[in-house]
């Protein structure tokens, strides 16, 4: 079928991780739309050719047009790419549902659950978007100001359909961004997810000073938390062991390019966690999350120690300390 549409790829959300996807695809010469709702910020993009709030020193390909109007990012390409924060991203998908035309394709880099139904979003976009719609994610470890620069990136695309995940992989394919195949849409999703609350906690554990032996045993018992949690649900074990799983969990709790990590961090170091949060200055997906998954814990009741004992600290007021002596006292098991 002939693409009729002047775009390749509209990126809707003009965040870091959104505008350097954009970046990424547009330094193959190929036209790139990027939507923010900020109309000032985006015309301040179209003026100065970049995104200096987020991506500072990037200057943008010649073939990326920003745009503030929803409906001419939507219309302007077959295959959408939403980047915005989980609490977002089913209002998102209502505000675009009015301009999509048969036979344009929905994919999004948003990691989380939705925090209202604790549904995964591939579920929410289900219930909004046409039956037909094919759907994918894209996760992995990527931090946007590195893929910006075009430093070596390497993350996965899963999804409803073999040839939109195959031309997702094309599409988004440069010299130096790489994207692999899953075949567990469930798990890169999960993965996406618990990843940040793990992150969260390993900041927390070295903002208190705990030093690398509890990093790395949160980092490897946070893994046996996603796997026991997304198997239950219906994913493979295997689903966890890649980009999106592994690799994006490492990443995250060990570099402070993580807003996670440094969050975590902060509160460990005693500043509190609404202060924490607003210091950062962006969206802290791991806080919302760790609400969610705790209700989730409950739903399915699941064993999932670490997440449970970050929930009592950052929305219960338990010390860092306290929480680690009950991680440590739970009773001996087995690896």
């Amino acid at each position: 079928m002939v693409n009729m549409y002047e775009y390749a790829l509209t990126v809707l959300g003009a965040g870091s991780y959104g505008t350097s996807l954009a970046v990424a695809v547009a330094s193959k010469q190929l036209k790139v739309r990027l939507w923010g709702r900020n109309a000032q910020s985006i015309e301040q993009m179209r003026q100065t050719r970049q995104n200096a709030q987020y991506l500072k020193d990037i200057i943008f390909p010649p073939t990326l047009d920003p745009t503030a109007s929803l409906e001419e990012a939507v219309t302007s390409a077959k295959d959408l790419l939403l980047v915005v924060p989980s609490h977002t991203f089913s209002g998102m998908l209502r505000a675009i549902a009015p301009y999509l035309k048969p036979g344009q394709r929905l994919f999004w880099a948003t990691k989380g659950i939705d925090p209202e139904s604790g549904e995964i979003l591939s579920k929410v976009a289900r219930q909004i978007l046409p039956g037909n719609m094919p759907l994918a994610a894209i996760s992995g470890p990527t931090f946007a100001m590195e893929l910006a620069r075009g430093l070596p990136t390497a993350i996965a695309v899963a999804g409803t359909d073999k040839d939109f995940i195959h031309e997702i992989a094309e599409l988004m394919h440069t010299p130096t961004f790489r994207i692999y195949a899953s075949d567990d849409f469930l798990a890169l999703q999960l993965g996406g997810t618990i990843k940040n609350v793990i992150a969260i906690a390993c900041g927390l554990s070295d903002g208190m000073g705990f030093g690398a032996n509890a990093r790395t045993a949160l980092i490897s018992r946070g893994l046996a938390e996603m796997i026991r949690f997304g198997v239950s649900l219906g994913a493979t074990d295997r689903g966890f062991q890649g980009l999106s799983g592994l690799g994006d969990l490492i990443l995250t709790c060990t570099d402070n390019q993580s807003r996670n990590r440094r969050f975590g961090y902060m509160v460990g170091q005693g500043v509190q966690v609404q202060q924490a949060l607003a210091d950062i200055g962006q969206v802290v997906e791991g806080y919302t999350m760790t609400a969610v998954m705790k209700k989730l814990q409950e739903r399915y009741q699941a064993s999932m120690p670490i997440c449970s004992e970050l929930y009592e600290v950052l929305y219960r007021g338990k010390s860092g300390q306290a929480a680690a002596v009950s991680l440590l006292s739970r009773e001996q098991k087995a690896e």
